[in-house]
């Protein structure tokens, strides 16, 4: 899956303007906040991007840790929140240094369908090594199998009318048919997984699955699964 990340390691139009991005991020930050404990916790991000409304979870959480595998992402991130005792942006030696059981919760969301089944395989082995025995893994916008594009595309023009940024979702749709991201896609697809692909991955790793009732984010056709650890 190379070509994907080297797409996430360069500038990109996955959002349409800023105003999709901060509807994005916001939703995010809400959904992230909804699977929080009422006690502080400790929380991983994982892949988390541009995580616009970071300080707002680390206003309710012990700390947060921010992990993106694209340099230009850290960077931007570091300086965004580099003043927040309670934000730490991790590289690749940071992530590599998490003791183990050491987080509350950790949150992959919209990750997974750019990992290969072997990649998966060896990052859920490492969730399992860092959650608390109590602790959740949060598997979020999964794709299923038979979802295609046109869920994408339904599910942006739905989010761009609700949030007022339509005009711009439209040009936006008519920049994809050129954009990188229609050709990596198209290229090398997206990983995807049912329910029961990820019940029989997840269960002889350790975990006890099951399905949120609504995804993270605004496609509706996507899934989220909390995953614990098995005692």
């Amino acid at each position: 899956m190379e070509p994907w990340r080297e797409f996430w390691n360069r500038a990109n139009r996955v959002y349409v303007n800023d105003r999709h991005r901060l509807v994005h991020y916001r939703q995010v930050a809400d959904d992230i906040l909804s699977i929080l404990p009422a006690e502080r916790c400790v929380v991983l991000d994982f892949g988390c991007g541009e995580a616009l409304e970071a300080n707002r979870i680390a206003a309710r959480a012990a700390r947060i840790y921010l992990y993106d595998s694209s340099g230009l992402v850290r960077q931007s991130l570091t300086a965004r929140f580099g003043g927040d005792a309670g934000i730490v942006v991790l590289d690749d030696r940071a992530y590599g240094a998490l003791p183990a059981a050491s987080l509350d919760r950790i949150v992959v969301n919209s990750v997974i369908q750019y990992l290969s089944e072997e990649e998966l395989r060896r990052r859920l082995a490492d969730w399992r090594r860092l959650l608390k025995g109590d602790g959740i893994l949060v598997l979020a916008d999964v794709i299923q199998p038979d979802a295609g594009m046109s869920a994408d595309v339904s599910s942006l023009l739905g989010a761009a009318w609700r949030h007022g940024f339509l005009v711009g979702a439209l040009a936006g749709l008519a920049a994809t048919l050129f954009s990188d991201y229609r050709r990596v896609r198209g290229q090398i697809g997206l990983s995807t997984y049912d329910e029961r692909a990820l019940r029989d991955l997840l269960g002889p790793m350790g975990f006890v699955v099951e399905r949120r009732p609504t995804n993270f984010g605004f496609n509706a056709r996507r899934r989220t699964y909390l995953a614990r650890p098995r005692p």
